[in-house]
């Protein structure tokens, strides 16, 4: 096992701290971050690219703190992206090889406004392809390992990112969530991760969307004061994240689907936990029958990618066989049965609204520990069989119903990290973010 802590390592925040006083300097930090990559990426495989001008724009955020004028509060920060955004001189892979070759001139909406904040794109988090499953593995870069423990998956699809940012490889990361990308590997990978709601990130420029505006854009970070700090250059505005004491609806399981052992006593610790901080946790089902969202789920991957089929053969003529089946399956949907869908995901974002008179609710990330990192998905959870999204029954919904959720680490286990999320109200990420800073203590 190859245990790694993120304890001993500086957030962004300490970071631009010391290079605001001195302390530090952007150059000695690349140089540190780049050998740590050359050490540990052989065994991760975290990258699918690597950028070729690091050390120069490490190099001039030298200069500008040493005048005293730093491009924004990320200046010289090193940080990694996942390969399904679109960043200038770096393939937007998306674990696809025609897409690999394609090499784009400009960067979407919120990798723009992360270099504007200063920040130095290390290179790119591989993914699964099309990042619609919960592991990391694809044909074109291989298959990505957890710092906890290597024979293990660190999840999906933003597995490269949260295996860079926690063994030290990059400071912090951004990812996208369209259905747990962001959580569930946070989770497994003892991070902090933040799934914006609906609106609160803007979106551009970047690679067709499969998954709806299911997908938003967060950050992936070593503490919850630099969620604030990136949500805050993502988002265009300042976070204002002061905490209250909080109504929290605390749910457990999800009807009759299995939890790991290991899972259910952290989130019991956790409601201890946040009952300890003074906030009023109640412990009962979700008042929420997601059947419906359960039966049409699937199909709509399927739909995007006959989509992205549709609109880009040569992507999906060098895909792998399973995603092209996927697509030709999607393509066979009727305009009424998708009609249906969305009638259910609206009817769904309807039934959310005030959180049945709660702020917010506490959920594990995942139902089950990481796996074999080569495996799909568990096929066992607790001793009972799991179907492909068994581990990730926390997680899809939320993002159907356009809320924003925040993870954050609860007690490890048998070694490993475990995840926790609280999930907001449209527009709560602040009050979100103010919890989290009470949490990381």
């Amino acid at each position: 096992m190859s245990l790694d802590t993120t304890q001993t390592l500086p957030d962004a925040t300490a970071l631009v701290e010391a290079f605001s006083k001195g302390d530090a300097d952007p150059v000695e930090v690349m140089e540190n971050h780049l050998e740590t990559i050359d050490r540990r990426d052989r065994d991760l495989n975290a990258f699918s690219a690597r950028a070729a001008d690091v050390r120069d724009l490490a190099r001039a955020a030298r200069e500008r703190w040493q005048a005293g004028a730093p491009l924004g509060p990320l200046d010289g920060v090193p940080v990694i992206v996942k390969d399904n955004l679109v960043s200038a001189g770096l393939p937007a892979a998306w674990g696809n090889p025609e897409l690999g070759r394609r090499v784009p001139e400009h960067d979407e909406d919120p990798i723009a406004a992360l270099r504007g904040a200063g920040a130095i794109v290390l290179g790119k988090g591989n993914t699964p392809e099309f990042a619609v499953e919960g592991y990391t593995a694809n044909a074109a870069f291989g298959v990505t390992r957890n710092p906890f423990d290597p024979a293990l998956t660190p999840g999906g699809s933003s597995g490269g990112v949260v295996a860079a940012v926690a063994s030290g490889m990059a400071v912090a990361g951004i990812g996208t969530d369209g259905g747990g990308s962001i959580r569930r590997p946070a989770g497994y990978t003892g991070l902090w991760g933040l799934k914006p709601g609906i609106g609160s990130v803007p979106r551009g420029k970047g690679l067709p969307q499969v998954l709806l505006d299911f997908e938003t854009v967060g950050p992936i970070t070593r503490s919850a004061r630099d969620l604030a700090l990136f949500h805050g250059v993502l988002a265009g505005r300042t976070v204002t994240s002061a905490t209250r004491p909080i109504r929290i609806l605390a749910v457990g399981r999800i009807a009759d689907a299995p939890c790991d052992a290991s899972i259910r006593a952290a989130f019991a610790e956790t409601v201890e936990r946040l009952r300890a901080l003074g906030h009023e946790v109640t412990e009962r089902p979700l008042p929420l029958d997601l059947e419906p969202l359960n039966e049409v789920w699937s199909g709509m991957a399927e739909i995007g990618l006959a989509h992205l089929a549709w609109r880009d053969p040569a992507v999906m003529d060098a895909a792998a066989g399973k995603y092209k089946a996927m697509a030709v399956r999607g393509a066979q949907v009727s305009a009424v049965q998708l009609y249906e869908a969305l009638t259910r995901v609206f009817a769904l974002r309807e039934a959310v609204g005030d959180l049945w008179g709660h702020d917010a609710v506490l959920m594990p990330t995942a139902a089950a520990p990481p796996w074999p990192a080569s495996e799909v998905y568990p096929d066992t959870i607790d001793g009972q069989p799991a179907g492909p999204r068994g581990h990730a029954v926390y997680t899809g919904w939320v993002n159907a119903a356009g809320l924003p959720a925040l993870a954050f680490p609860a007690k490890p286990a048998n070694g490993l990290p475990i995840g926790m999320q609280l999930v907001g109200r449209l527009g709560g990420e602040d009050l979100l973010l103010g919890i989290a800073a009470t949490l990381d203590t």
